[in-house]
């Protein structure tokens, strides 16, 4: 078998009108080769075994306790066992060696059944496998999946009664990190609007969901949520004591979804199906400033101009009964925790505030109360830090004060030196410190190489 350097090699002898016997000569290959090269019927290289095969066994027992186990369980669990390679080629190999076996109790997908067809001698093509399968219901309805032609019904929904909530996790954005939009639409026009967060947590909940309802103007009597650990405790309906807190500050009721029942408060779903189809996918934004603005806009300008029975959507939101906000939001406080980088300063809510330059790679809080306009630094030792005004949420601005810009440039200063570079490319071998605590490693310290002179006397003369 030829190198890719001896192909070109040989098709560019072959371009100067070179026999295949000089070529062959020239280049040491049998004349077979050099034909078969030159033809384009190269030889293919024999695939190496996979290097799951070490674990074809473990694999196919835990595929056969779970055939929905997850690949990443199965590459922590691997790597354990001794796996070295990385998680894509564990589900490249997982793919190739089609070791994942179909589960007969999940739904079939039409592109299975066509694969498998085919094999039994079907030739149509999979649109029309599709279409006769939808005409002939071949289909069963699954009563857990609750898809098929199980009966539906719409829940009627009173004017200023209900507005659901629900999270629309990001995972990737323009700006490379993870966001959270809180999503609010009421249940009877389906009026969208949606703040973006830097998380999930209940002070983060209580920052979006304000955002939330000054956009809308009001609130609704109730808040229809699905369990959210921040709303209700674990496995139960039963409100914590701050969401408890947080609809008495808004004088409006919280209602649970029932478990399993993600139906229940599908206005809201459809709403995030709606924002992630017909605005996220070709928002043309770069910052999360530039993603609110730009949501704000969408909604306004193109949600509430769909056409519902009576009118668009934004006509039925005026025309509904809600409830008016108290002027101040819940008092809820953020706080988070940030490495402060090399330019003495932290980021918090898509803006940067700076900080002491002694403090740089060391981290710190940042808090803020909702509706205050003021945030505060704290050091690991709890410590006061810094205070700045509170920038815009995602403006990307830096608030430096002077004495923090003036620290930082006679730390600059004084960390300058005019002395030359490290080399970085002379010899420095292993130093007697370094070979000593090697030894100590390896079990060898103290140990002296001896030499017996009669044995060696003996061997020698035994040699002669």
């Amino acid at each position: 078998m030829l190198t890719e350097e001896d192909d070109v090699e040989i098709h560019a002898l072959a371009k100067r009108d070179w026999s295949i016997s000089a070529i062959a000569r020239h280049t040491g290959r049998d004349r077979k080769t050099i034909r078969a090269y030159l033809n384009g019927k190269r030889p293919k290289r024999k695939r190496p075994p996979s290097c799951l095969e070490p674990f074809r066994d473990y694999l196919v027992a835990r595929f056969a306790d779970d055939p929905h186990v997850l690949a990443t369980t199965l590459h922590r669990e691997l790597k354990g066992l001794g796996f070295e390679r990385s998680y894509q080629t564990l589900v490249r190999e997982l793919r190739r060696l089609q070791l994942r076996p179909a589960c007969s109790a999940c739904r079939r997908l039409a592109t299975t059944l066509h694969r498998e067809l085919k094999g039994l001698g079907f030739e149509r093509s999979y649109q029309t496998l599709v279409r006769e399968l939808r005409r002939l219901q071949l289909r069963p309805a699954c009563s857990a999946c609750r898809s098929g032609t199980i009966p539906t019904t719409e829940i009627p929904h009173e004017p200023g009664e209900e507005l659901q909530l629900d999270w629309w996790e990001l995972t990737d954005t323009p700006w490379g990190e993870k966001a959270y939009v809180l999503v609010g639409a009421l249940s009877h026009s389906g009026r969208l609007r949606a703040v973006f967060s830097e998380g999930q947590s209940f002070p983060h909940l209580v920052a979006a969901l304000d955002g939330v309802l000054r956009r809308l103007g009001a609130t609704a009597k109730a808040w229809r949520t699905d369990r959210m650990a921040t709303v209700v405790y674990p496995g139960t309906d039963r409100l914590r004591p701050e969401a408890a807190a947080l609809a008495k500050h808004y004088g409006a009721q919280i209602a649970i979804c029932p478990a399993y029942r993600p139906q229940r408060k599908g206005v809201v779903e459809a709403g995030v199906g709606y924002l992630t189809r017909s605005w996220w996918r070709s928002a043309p934004v770069a910052t999360p400033a530039q993603a609110q603005a730009d949501l704000d806009r969408f909604c306004v300008t193109v949600a509430d101009a769909r056409r519902r029975p009576g009118g668009t959507v934004g006509y039925l939101a005026d025309s509904e009964p809600l409830l008016s906000l108290p002027a101040a939001p819940f008092p809820a406080e953020l706080s988070v925790e940030r490495v402060i980088d090399t330019k003495a300063l932290i980021n918090f809510e898509g803006n940067r505030y700076s900080v002491p330059p002694e403090l740089v790679g060391q981290v710190a809080t940042v808090r803020a109360r909702l509706g205050e306009l003021e945030v505060e630094i704290v050091s690991a030792a709890g410590r006061k830090v810094a205070r700045h005004r509170r920038a815009p949420t995602g403006a990307a601005q830096t608030v430096r004060s002077s004495e923090h810009a003036h620290a930082l440039e006679r730390a600059v200063l004084d960390a300058f030196d005019a002395g030359r570079p490290c080399k970085r490319k002379a010899n420095r071998p292993p130093g007697e410190a370094a070979l000593a605590a090697a030894a100590q490693i390896r079990g060898e310290e103290g140990k002296e190489v001896a030499i017996d002179l009669d044995r060696y006397a003996e061997i020698a003369g035994a040699a002669q």
